[in-house]
Order: structure tokens, then sequence, then C-alpha cells
């Protein structure tokens, strides 16, 4: 990288020893000063999870922003936002916002390098198992940004894994990191989960039967009730079903079907993400109405601070992203399976026009007007128990079509679709099924583009336009200052 700039942590006082999420900016610290206790590494450690969360990163721009748009899941009148559905990386608002996403994922990641810098010769500091846990998710965190910025700036995995893609950096300093290739990036990352995953191992407080998976203020959840604030609500955590998750994505893109579905089953077969009942994903009462299967979430980013920003975007009247009828009913098979479908029910407000199509409003990222309470926090999905049964279904296809199908029909009942897939589907077939139930699950979540360019599809708008796969599609340009040391 040109420019790494040394950065000084944020402390992050606790405010409430009931939500250890509730935390609020104090003050600006040295790193020497910082790093003298336990407490200081630990507000370290939730600096970095806000910075991760801002709306430049996962509250707002890899969330709910242009990796949406390209997915084609809206319809503008808008110039601009056509521009960026269209792909042209040429639009200056667009190259505003690449150039934001790489300042602010390296800044992020160098905040997770200056507590990797000196939490080993600093283990003395910490009692219980907190050095496991720090070290662990800041590894973690380090991975899976590195890992996105790689979806994004490089090319897949299958299309040329020699490409200098960017810099995986892991020390704090001033000098120049070199580009790796994608192969060399996909496996620092690989090691850095590795790592994280040995580290977190049957010390992490979600692993044991006790740590139980619910809403806030369900009768049955335990994940308030840990002694130690800092050890509470893990799935707001890089927590250790979240890095076995995220390697299970990792491997998939790699390639690596064996371990993708290692490291999915593992999650699927702990038991510990219940799948959403329909009750409460359609509760007449809006408090105890779960719109984003919350219980299914490995881990979500916190992101109260970016309610105004959704509001505008999705749900509004007039809101900025909305799509057509023809969309919506296109993308979730109205005409076929799609009916019953528990998301195209929920998920959205229809708005009649009489001159004009209705539009389709996503209620996704709703929250109840003041002073009723939701159900659940607001949350940015970052891992799904949906998406590691996809994971598990893709990735035992060529060697147990039928195990594959079943993973797949399992999904889909847990969302009112009863028709199943036939265990004889030819695997291209299989292939279009995965994708167009990708693109149902993780709308409004900046999921589908990703699964697009791994597996070198086209991606098709509900008009019938074909964007051929490329890199000049699927590639993110670099910021221009950067762009030299690729070279």
């Amino acid at each position: 990288m040109k420019k790494y700039i040394f950065i000084l942590f944020t402390l992050i006082a606790f405010s409430s020893c009931k939500k250890f999420l509730d935390i609020q900016p104090e003050s600006e610290v040295s790193k020497e000063e910082l790093f003298t206790t336990e407490e200081g590494f630990k507000e370290a450690l939730n600096g970095a999870y806000v910075g991760f969360a801002s709306t430049n990163l996962y509250g707002g721009n890899l969330t709910f922003s242009n990796l949406d748009i390209m997915a084609q899941n809206y319809q503008f009148s808008d110039g601009n936002y056509q521009r960026i559905a269209a792909f042209d990386y040429t639009l200056p608002s667009f190259v505003d916002k690449i150039n934001t996403i790489w300042t602010s994922s390296y800044k992020s990641i160098g905040n997770v390098n200056q507590i990797l810098e000196v939490i080993d010769e600093r283990k003395g500091l910490f009692r219980d198992h907190n050095y496991e846990i720090i070290k662990g998710e800041a590894l973690a965190l380090r991975a899976y940004m590195h890992f996105d910025l790689l979806r994004m700036f490089g090319t897949s995995f299958k299309n040329n894994p020699s490409f200098k893609a960017m810099p995986y950096v892991t020390t704090v300093s001033t000098k120049t990191t070199p580009y790796s290739t994608v192969s060399e990036i996909m496996d620092k990352v690989i090691a850095d989960l590795q790592q994280a995953k040995t580290l977190l191992k049957t010390i992490d407080p979600i692993i044991p039967g006790t740590y139980v998976v619910g809403y806030p203020k369900g009768e049955k959840t335990t994940e308030l009730k840990n002694g130690s604030l800092f050890l509470q609500n893990r799935r707001h955590r890089m927590n250790y079903y979240a890095v076995v998750g995220e390697l299970a994505r990792v491997y998939l893109y790699k390639s690596d079907n064996a371990n993708a579905l290692s490291s999915a089953k593992e999650v699927i077969e702990s038991l510990k993400f219940p799948w959403t009942i329909k009750e409460d994903f359609f509760n007449a009462d809006v408090a105890k109405r779960d719109r984003i299967f919350y219980n299914e979430i490995l881990f979500g980013w916190f992101i109260p601070k970016s309610q105004d920003q959704l509001i505008g975007l999705f749900s509004r009247d007039n809101p900025d992203y909305s799509a057509t009828a023809d969309q919506i009913n296109a993308i979730y098979n109205l005409g076929t399976v799609g009916a019953d479908d528990w998301r195209y029910k929920q998920w959205f407000r229809i708005v009649k026009s009489a001159g004009n199509t209705d539009r389709f409003y996503l209620q996704k990222y709703l929250v109840n007007s003041s002073p009723i309470e939701n159900l659940h926090p607001l949350v940015a999905p970052a891992l799904r128990l949906s998406e590691m049964y996809m994971i598990a279904a893709e990735a035992s296809f060529d060697t147990n079509p039928g195990v594959a199908v079943d993973y797949f029909n399992t999904l889909r009942t847990h969302r009112g679709i009863g028709a199943s897939l036939s265990a004889g589907i030819s695997k291209l077939d299989f292939i279009n099924e995965l994708e167009g139930e990708y693109r149902k699950e993780f709308y409004g979540e900046s999921q589908n583009f990703f699964m697009h360019k791994r597996l070198n599809l086209n991606i098709i708008t509900t008009t019938g336009l074909i964007y051929q796969p490329s890199d000049k599609l699927f590639v993110f340009p670099l910021p221009v200052d950067e762009q030299a040391y690729r070279n």
C-alpha cells in the first residue's frame, strides 16, 4: 500500500452493565497507554468492531449499497443508480465509494493489527481465557475483512488465482506492504481463520450446551446471562461458529469442496442455531416479530446507528431503493413455488399505484416506531445458518447429489416452500436453483454478487438483459493512488 496511517484507538466506555454493545466513544489514547491492561485490550477490540460496523463498511457500503444494486434487486429512475446497476465503475460517486471502502477497510485492519502486534508479549495481563478470545476474534476480523476486499478487488479464485490482487497487511508500519496473488491471499485468510478457530475452540462461551441462542427477552436464551459483560452476546462477535462458517465460505470460494462441506456441517450439526418458526416470523404483534431470522444468524454486525439510513433506503414512503412487482415476482418465483415463500410474504410492503407499476418496499430492517420495542436488535447479517446449508449442498453435489438436494430442500422447507427438488436433478439445473435461492435469501445483504463472481455466472436482469461474466464486471478498480503498486 502507498499509505498506511498509524491509528490511535478510540476508547470505548462500558455504558451499560446489561448491554455490552451499548457503547459510545469516549476518548483517544496512545497505543502504549491502551495496551497496559486487559481492559485496554477489550476496549481496543470493541473499538475495532465499531469501525467495522460503521456506514463506511458493514453498517452501510458493504451490506446495503452498490454490491446490492449490482445484484439487480431494484429499479431506479435516478441516472446514477442506473449506472451503478450497469457496472459503470467510472461514475464519480462510485469511484469515491470504492476509495472509501478501501481506506476504511485497511484502517480497520490496522486497528486489529495493533492488538495482534502486542498481545503475545503481554499475555500475562489476561485472566481466564480472555487472551484466547481477544486474539482469536482479532485474527478472525482481519481475515474476514481481507477476504471481502479480495472478493471485490481480486479476480475469482476459479478464474485467475495468480492475479496480483492487493496487500494482506499483518503489521503496523509506514512501509508499503507488497501485493499478494489471489491464491496467496486465500492461504493467508485460511491461516488466520484456522489459528482463530484453534484459539476459540473449547473455550468460547458459545460452544457449551448451556449457551442457548434466542431473542434477547426470550425465556430460554442465555445469551445475556454470562457474568462477564465482555462475553455476552457472542453472536454479535466473531465467535467460534462464525469462524467455522467463514472458513466454509472461504473454502467454497477456493473450490475446496471437502473442507467447505466439513466446516458447514460442523455449524449445522452443532444444532446451536434454531430455525425460525413461522409464529415468530409472522407474529401479528410487531414487537414480537422476527423480520431477519435472527436466531439463525451465526454472526451479525450491531448497527443501531444505521437505522435512519436504512429507513431512507428501504422502508419509508418513496425510498431510495425499491423494486417493481414484476421484479419481486420473478425473483421469488411467484408463478411456481413462490406463493408460499415466507420471505415474499413478509419482507415487502406493496405500494399500489394507479398510473404506474406497483412497487415493493423492503421491510427486512424496519425498526418499530417508538415506543414499541423490537424483538431483536438491529443487525446487519454477516453469516447465516441458511448459507451453511447452501454451502453444504453445493459442496456435496459432485460426490452425493442426493445429500445435496436434502440440504437444499431442508432450507426451502424452513422458508415455507413445500415443493422439493428431485434427487435426479442435473448439476446445471441444481446450480440454477441454488443461484435463485441465494438471491431470495440474501436480498438486501450484498452476497448474491459474490456468488455470481465465484461461479463465473451471467448476471441477468429481470428485464432479460444479460451481463456476461468478466473481470471488467466483477473486479473493482483500485483507487488511483494504489494502481502503481499492483504492477
